[in-house]
């Protein structure tokens, strides 16, 4: 994993030097967009790159880091939302018993989402891996597309913007903020893991409780 930040890092860097801004919203696109391009990289590079070496100041690295990060991530997220709505969901529907999928799991779903898509929709943009897959999900089960949309945009402003931040404070160091941010990487895989296996289990016990003859059979 280090050595694939590492080429990632060239790559940002003869990215930025070449279009600036607009290689930071490309990139925060693909991240929200199922594509796992840590924003842990990218927003601290452009901080430095894009703000403090071009004699930006602290605000600079708040404003454009937190708005052009927001949009790219804003639409990323809009792409992955679309996929699950309109593809995702059809396709669950018709064959997602073959992946111990059923419609009662996508009832409760909707109904869980339904009831926390809100605050799913903004505290995920804070979490390292979650903000990259859940907007998947979250078009599956239709969460309201404008609310979805707002709570996006104002929690990956906040992520981006105190990302960029630390990049400047940092300078040529921002590679330090990166060190001290990747242990939180860690206990999110390992939970997001272990649900996976409980679901996965809780579908497997229940499906054999259903094939166990009774007593009278």
């Amino acid at each position: 994993m280090h050595g694939f930040e590492q080429q990632l890092v060239e790559f940002l860097s003869h990215l930025f030097n070449s279009i600036g801004w607009p290689g930071v919203v490309g990139i925060m696109v693909l991240e929200s967009a199922n594509i796992p391009i840590p924003s842990e990289v990218t927003m601290p590079l452009a901080g430095w790159m894009l703000v403090l070496e071009h004699g930006g100041s602290q605000l600079d690295a708040l404003f454009w880091g937190g708005l052009y990060g927001a949009i790219g991530c804003t639409v990323g997220s809009l792409l992955s939302y679309g996929l699950g709505a309109w593809g995702g969901r059809p396709f669950l529907d018709k064959y997602g018993r073959y992946i111990m999928v059923n419609p009662s799991d996508l009832k409760h779903a909707d109904h869980w989402f339904h009831r926390w898509g809100d605050w799913v929709a903004f505290l995920s943009r804070l979490l390292p891996i979650v903000r990259t897959f859940i907007s998947f999900p979250a078009g599956v089960s239709r969460v309201n597309l404008f609310r979805f949309t707002a709570l996006t945009f104002l929690g990956s402003f906040v992520w981006a913007a105190a990302l960029t931040f630390g990049g400047y404070m940092f300078g040529s160091r921002w590679e330090v903020l990166r060190e001290i941010m990747r242990p939180f990487d860690i206990p999110i895989a390992v939970i997001l893991v272990g649900g996976l296996l409980f679901y996965l289990w809780h579908h497997i016990r229940r499906g054999r409780a259903a094939w166990t003859p009774t007593a009278e059979e």
